[in-house]
């Protein structure tokens, strides 16, 4: 029976949590996302400021962060980029796997998508008129989903990278 090495128990994790949040994203742009769009103005304001304060939770956390930290460690110990194997595949894609993930899940969030969380957050339907609920929806949608598909799509894109250098190396 052999042992599990530090090398895979990383490498399982990384790939886990990889997987994760490729899956919650996956999943949030083919089902809730179509579900919000059916919504009413003021009940679409209303479930997203309830999502987006909701989602802020230790697992989450965990899952969002966990990759932005391993998948760049896991490429620096091991990509196998020594003087021994100069360039290797591994290290090429576990790079690209973490360049991914970096610029698109974790990126597109903390420069794009949290800022227009914010922004609706601090917008109180309440005491709005239905055109200013309108013009807040209008203002957060589109430019949030479409932030939304480009970082689910490089999660996707980071995950088949992870598996690749894995399997491929």
């Amino acid at each position: 029976m052999q042992i599990m090495t530090w090398e895979t128990i990383l490498f399982l994790i990384t790939g886990t949590l990889t997987a994760l949040l490729a899956g919650v994203f996956f999943g949030y742009s083919v089902s809730v996302n179509w579900a919000l769009h059916r919504l009413k103005d003021s009940e679409y304001v209303r479930v997203m400021q309830e999502i987006n304060e909701v989602i802020q939770n230790p697992f989450f956390l965990l899952t969002f962060l966990g990759p932005a930290v391993l998948l760049p460690i896991l490429t620096f110990l091991y990509g196998n980029n020594t003087p021994d194997h100069p360039g290797s595949l591994r290290f090429y894609l576990l790079a690209a796997s973490s360049v991914f993930y970096i610029a698109g899940p974790f990126g597109l969030t903390v420069a794009g998508n949290v800022p227009l969380n914010n922004k609706l957050a601090n917008f109180n339907g309440k005491n709005s008129t239905e055109a200013e609920i309108a013009m807040a929806r209008l203002e957060f949608e589109k430019p949030w989903n479409r932030l939304h598909t480009i970082r689910t799509v490089a999660s996707v894109v980071s995950l088949i990278l992870f598996f690749t250098a894995i399997l491929l190396t």
